[in-house]
């Protein structure tokens, strides 16, 4: 019988990632490929992106419906409650043999608890990597704790898994997913994105991603506004933002993006852009502003200039294509000059992406296949020698 592997989305930026995995699981002969899709996938509000796993090919097995139209503490807790309550459903009904997941948001934190009482075995993709300025960081660490097999993008993380207590024969590395669909789309040129966007590219042109700050001092309202205070004076520069997440204070984001576009023709927002036009926009553009893990772990492979925002993504690696600063005025604006200082600009020209240079996806599917799958439910805590 065929290994089952239960994929379980839910954003569009974890199925971009995912999306090469899932072919490769396709195309296994020895391997099923089980497709569930929740959170911003489901949701109007966000795009209804489940409509771009389909437009690829693949079916999907189930619909976890769990995202309330609520930013809330209160609203994102209850919507991990929903999540339980429909993954030990979905479970139950798939009967997977592993479940695949990626990254740290609170959907797949619910997937993996239901999957620990369901006693089904749980593959986890980019774990060991730290965000100081947002919450995300406890849910990695909490879904490490309950995977059995670890795929990460670093030899830093490899061993910041282990150092929670991973064995080291079941954490393996494999590099960044990321690269994987920079190296197999075909990406648009000018003339096509152009017309895939709707929006004319100027000399000049930024793309923004700017999500929540959960844990930070100064609100993500209040970073968003020094942001814009900013751009509002780039009168000669194009921009174009893509919507933030589904997290704590995402809708007030989405207000004053929305707000700033409708007063300034050379700007245009997108729900979401998908990960053919968000690439092709990265090519296309001089760099990228704010405060995305894309940043960091896709723009550098591209010799392109990252502007980081704030310590949402303080703690994980970054390439010298990678300008940090305050969230503030000062800071930004001080960034967007360096970001096109002609000594920056020769800089990006021997940029190396610290996540790799491709060929994740094959390797998780080549360990997906060959594992061992008895006894991988029984872990013991694996002690670091001091």
């Amino acid at each position: 019988m065929n290994r089952k592997i239960c994929v379980v989305t839910g954003t569009r930026a974890d199925y971009g990632l995912l999306r090469w995995v899932m072919e490769g699981i396709r195309q296994a002969p020895d391997l099923e490929l089980q497709v569930v899709a929740t959170g911003m996938h489901l949701s109007p509000e966000f795009g209804l992106t489940y409509r771009e796993i389909e437009k690829d090919g693949f079916t999907i097995d189930r619909k976890v419906e769990m995202l309330l139209s609520s930013d809330t503490a209160t609203g994102l807790a209850k919507s991990m409650g929903l999540g339980l309550i429909g993954f030990g459903d979905t479970f139950q009904d798939l009967e997977p043999d592993v479940i695949l997941v990626l990254g740290d948001r609170f959907e797949i934190f619910a997937a993996v608890a239901a999957a620990l009482m369901a006693r089904i075995p749980v593959a986890h993709l980019h774990g060991g990597e730290t965000t100081e300025g947002a919450f995300d960081e406890a849910i990695r660490h909490s879904i490490t704790k309950m995977s059995h097999l670890h795929f990460v993008a670093a030899e830093e993380y490899r061993k910041r898994v282990i150092q929670l207590g991973e064995h080291p024969d079941r954490v393996f590395l494999v590099g960044g997913l990321g690269i994987d669909n920079i190296k197999r789309l075909k990406l648009l040129d000018r003339e096509a994105l152009e017309d895939a966007l709707g929006f004319t590219l100027g000399k000049k042109n930024l793309l923004i991603t700017f999500h929540p700050v959960t844990l930070e001092h100064s609100s993500s309202a209040e970073q968003m506004a020094e942001l814009l205070a900013v751009l509002d004076g780039l009168d000669d520069t194009h921009l174009i933002f893509t919507m933030p997440n589904a997290d704590t204070d995402g809708r007030v984001l989405f207000s004053m993006i929305e707000a700033f576009v409708a007063s300034h023709r050379n700007a245009r927002a997108y729900t979401s852009l998908g990960q053919l036009r968000y690439l092709s926009c990265i090519q296309q553009v001089d760099g990228v502003v704010g405060n995305s893990s894309s940043g960091l772990a896709e723009v550098p492979s591209f010799r392109k200039g990252t502007i980081n925002i704030g310590d949402r993504q303080r703690g994980r690696l970054k390439a010298d294509s990678v300008i940090d600063c305050t969230p503030d005025r000062h800071g930004i604006s001080t960034a967007i000059h360096r970001l096109y200082s002609p000594e920056f600009q020769e800089t990006l020209k021997t940029v190396r992406n610290p996540y790799g240079e491709g060929g994740a996806s094959d390797k998780i599917v080549h360990h997906l296949r060959r594992v061992q799958l008895n006894n991988l439910l029984k872990k013991s805590f694996f002690d670091v020698s001091m």
